[in-house]
C-alpha cells in the first residue's frame, strides 16, 4: 500500500524532480515508512512512491522497483492477492525474484505480459510502468475502484498523475478551480456519477477496469492518449429452480469467499476487522476468523439512536474473536470535520467518512495496521432498495420511466432535479448493456458509478489519511464475478434480500440465526446530529452559511435559512428540492473543501453556476443546481 505520483514530459530534470517531491509531501500519510523516486531525464519523467509497508518489510520492498537490466520501472499502490500464484508462474519461465512482494510480481508480470498483466491480477490497485526501451507510461487502476487514480495535462503538455488530487496543488502552474457540472453531481447525487470527470476542472480519474498508455513523443506532438476499458462484468449466468442447482450456486460462493478472505488476511503486520454485526462484515469475519485468531472492532455514535454493538458482540462470542468497542462522539466528528475536508479530495458525501476516521485512527492506535471492511457486499449481491425499485420484469415504456424516476429519487433524496435527465440516460445505456434487465443495470449503476466514487473513497481517504490498509474482500474480482453472475431470483426471494449470501452463512454455519436474518439497517448519524444535537447543528451552520463560501454562489441560502433558523424540513412542489437536511450535509462538506482546495491568492477559483432558486415548472433547464 502506498501513494505514487509522477509527470512524463515536463521541464529540465532538476524542475522535474522537484515536482515530483512536492507532490509526494502532500501525500506523505499513504506511506510514511520509506520514499523513492526515480528520472529519466532524456524524457523529463519522474516517478515518486511512498510506501505503507505491508508484505516483506524489508528494504527489498523499496520502490520504484525494477526488472533485472532496468528497463521496466514499477510505482505501484494496493494489494494483489493472487500474487503468490502469479509468482510461481513467473518463476517457471525464468525470471528471477529479489523480494517476497507483490509488487516484484508486477514489475516480471509486465515483463512478461506487458499491458495485459492486468488481465492476470486479482487485488486493488493503482500502478504506473515506465518502459525505456518503449518511452511509453502505463497506468491501470482495478477494476472495482478501490484504490484511486487521478491525472492532469498542464498547458505546457507535460503529464502528472497522482493517487490523490491536492498532490496537484503542490505544482505552481496548477491552478483549482471547480468543476460546474461534477458540482452538480455531487449536490444532487451525493457524488460524482461522472466515469471521467473529477470535482476539479482538468483534473480526471482513471476510471475503474480501465489503463492508459501515453508516449512522450505523442505528448510532443499534442496528442491526447484516451483510456481503454480492459474489465467488463460478466453476464448473468442462468439458472433453473431446483435444489441441487442452489447448493452448487451456495457451496461455489462460499468457496470463493473462504479463499479470497483467506488471502487478505495475509500481512507481515497486525490485521484486524471492523465488525458492525451486519451481515457483511460478519460473514468476512467468521471466514477469517476459521483461518487464524482474530482482532474485531465495532464503533456506536453518541447521542444517536443508532447503536449496533449488540449485534457485534454476538458475533464475536460465535466466532470466538478478540472484541472491542469504540465510542464516537459527536464533538470529535465536529472537530475533526474541518481536517478531515483535506483528506475528503475528490467530492463525495458518505457522511461515514469521518467517523470512519476517527475509528481507523483509533485503530492503528491499538496497532493495527491492515483492517478487513465488508463493503461492496450491497452493491454485488442486492442489498440496497435500488434492486427491489428495479422491479422483477424487464421492457421499455412507461414502467421503465417510472422505475427510473423512483430511483433517480431514492439516490438523490430530492424529487427532480437537473441530473435527473442524465441519471435517466445514463440508467438507460446500463440497461441496454444489461440485456434489458433493470435489476443487473441497477447493479452496473452501484458498482461503476457508486463504488468507485464514493463508497470506495470513504475506505480508501478515511484509512489512508491515518497510514491504515483497508481491504475490501467482497470486491475481489472472484467473488464480484460471483455476484454479477447471480440473477435476482436468487438475491431477492420472499421479502428478503441477498439471499444467497444469507444461505452460504447458514449453511456453512458462519453465524447464528439472528444475524443471517436479521434486516439490513441504514441510518444517517449525520443527519440525526443535525437534527437533534444542537452544539453539531450550530457548527453546521456556520460552516454552510458562511458569507464565504460556496452556499450562495450555488442559490441555496435561503433554503439552508430556512432550514437552521425557520425550522423548515423542505419546500413543498412544485420544488424538486424536498429534504433540507441531506442538503445540508453536503453543503456542509462543500464549504469544507473549498476551504483547503478553492483557496488561492491570486483570485476566486469558483467558476460560477448559475440556476434559478425557485423553479415554477418541471423543466430540467429552470431547476436550482441540486
Amino acid at each position: 500500500m502506498c501513494g505514487i505520483a509522477g509527470t512524463l514530459n515536463c521541464f529540465s530534470s532538476p524542475e522535474v524532480l522537484a515536482r515530483v517531491r512536492g507532490m509526494t509531501a502532500a501525500i506523505r500519510h499513504r506511506g510514511p515508512d520509506d520514499s523513492g523516486y526515480y528520472e529519466d531525464p532524456e524524457s523529463g519523467l519522474c516517478l515518486g512512491h511512498l510506501r505503507l509497508s505491508i508484505i516483506d518489510l524489508s528494504p527489498a520492498g523499496h520502490q520504484p522497483m525494477f526488472n533485472e537490466d532496468g528497463n521496466i520501472v514499477l510505482v505501484f499502490n494496493g494489494e494483489i492477492y493472487n500474487f503468490v500464484e502469479l509468482r510461481e508462474k513467473l518463476l517457471q519461465r525464468g525470471h528471477r525474484f529479489l523480494s517476497r512482494t507483490d509488487s516484484e510480481v508486477l514489475v516480471h508480470g509486465y515483463e512478461e505480459w506487458g499491458p495485459e498483466l492486468v488481465n492476470h491480477l486479482c487485488g486493488m490497485f493503482a500502478f504506473a510502468v515506465w518502459d525505456r526501451r518503449e518511452r511509453s507510461l502505463f497506468l491501470a487502476r482495478d477494476p472495482m475502484g478501490i484504490k484511486p487514480l487521478y491525472y492532469w495535462r498542464s498547458p505546457t503538455n507535460g503529464f502528472y498523475f497522482a493517487s490523490e488530487i491536492k498532490a496537484f496543488l503542490a505544482l505552481p502552474d496548477f491552478r483549482p478551480v471547480v468543476n460546474p457540472r461534477t458540482l452538480r453531481q455531487f449536490l444532487e447525487l451525493n457524488f460524482i456519477t461522472d466515469l471521467h470527470e473529477s470535482s476539479l476542472a482538468g483534473v480526471y480519474k482513471l476510471p475503474a477496469g480501465y489503463t492508459l498508455t501515453l508516449r512522450a513523443a505523442d505528448l510532443n506532438a499534442g496528442r491526447v492518449p484516451v483510456p481503454r476499458r480492459y474489465y467488463v462484468p460478466p453476464a448473468v449466468e442462468p439458472y433453473t429452480e431446483d435444489d441441487a442447482a442452489l447448493d452448487e450456486r451456495t457451496d461455489r460462493l462460499y468457496a470463493v469467499l473462504d479463499r479470497v478472505v483467506q488471502q487478505h488476511m495475509i500481512a507481515d503486520v497486525p490485521v484486524g476487522l471492523l465488525l458492525s454485526g451486519g451481515l457483511d462484515s460478519s460473514v468476512v469475519a467468521a471466514l477469517a476468523a476459521r483461518h487464524t485468531k482474530l482482532r474485531t472492532i465495532s464503533m456506536a455514535f453518541a447521542d444517536s439512536r443508532i447503536d449496533e454493538r449488540p449485534f457485534a458482540r454476538t458475533v464475536s462470542q460465535y466466532i470466538g474473536s478478540e472484541h472491542e468497542e469504540v465510542l464516537i462522539q459527536p464533538a470529535e466528528v465536529a472537530a475533526d470535520l474541518e481536517r478531515c475536508a483535506w483528506y475528503f479530495d475528490d467530492l463525495f458525501g458518505d457522511w461515514g467518512l469521518v467517523s470512519t476516521m476517527v475509528l481507523y485512527r483509533k485503530c492503528r492506535e491499538a496497532g493495527l495496521k491492515v483492517i478487513l471492511v465488508g463493503e461492496g457486499s450491497d452493491e454485488l449481491f442486492g442489498g440496497y432498495p435500488s434492486f427491489d425499485m428495479a422491479g422483477s420484469k424487464t421492457g421499455n415504456g412507461p414502467g421503465l420511466l417510472r422505475r427510473t424516476l423512483r430511483l433517480y429519487q431514492w439516490y438523490s433524496g430530492r424529487r427532480w432535479g437537473r441530473e435527473l435527465w442524465n441519471f435517466a440516460h445514463t440508467l438507460k445505456a446500463l440497461y441496454r448493456e444489461a440485456g434489458d434487465d433493470l435489476f443487473s443495470a441497477v447493479r452496473l449503476f452501484e458498482t461503476r458509478h457508486q463504488l468507485p466514487h464514493n463508497y470506495n473513497m470513504k475506505v480508501d481517504k478515511a484509512s489512508m489519511a491515518v497510514s491504515v490498509e483497508a481491504r475490501v474482500p467482497f470486491l475481489d474480482m472472484r467473488v464480484a464475478a460471483e455476484g454479477f453472475r447471480t440473477p435476482r431470483s436468487l438475491l431477492l426471494r420472499d421479502g428478503t434480500n441477498k439471499y444467497l449470501l444469507r444461505r452460504v452463512a447458514e449453511r456453512h454455519r458462519l453465524l447464528p440465526p439472528e444475524i443471517t436474518r436479521r434486516a439490513k439497517f441504514g441510518a444517517s448519524i449525520a443527519a440525526s446530529w443535525m437534527d437533534e444535537t444542537p452544539n453539531f447543528r450550530a457548527f453546521a451552520r456556520d460552516v454552510i452559511l458562511d458569507r464565504h463560501g460556496l452556499t450562495t454562489e450555488v442559490g441555496l441560502a435561503p433554503a439552508m435559512r430556512a432550514y437552521f433558523d425557520g425550522g423548515r424540513a423542505g419546500y413543498r412542489l412544485p420544488s424538486g428540492l424536498s429534504i433540507f437536511a441531506i442538503v445540508a450535509w453536503r453543503l456542509l462538506l462543500l464549504n469544507l473543501w473549498a476551504r483547503h482546495y478553492l483557496k488561492r491568492p491570486d483570485g476566486p477559483a469558483l467558476a460560477p453556476v448559475k440556476a434559478p432558486r425557485t423553479p415554477t415548472a418541471i423543466n430540467p433547464h429552470a431547476l436550482p443546481v441540486v
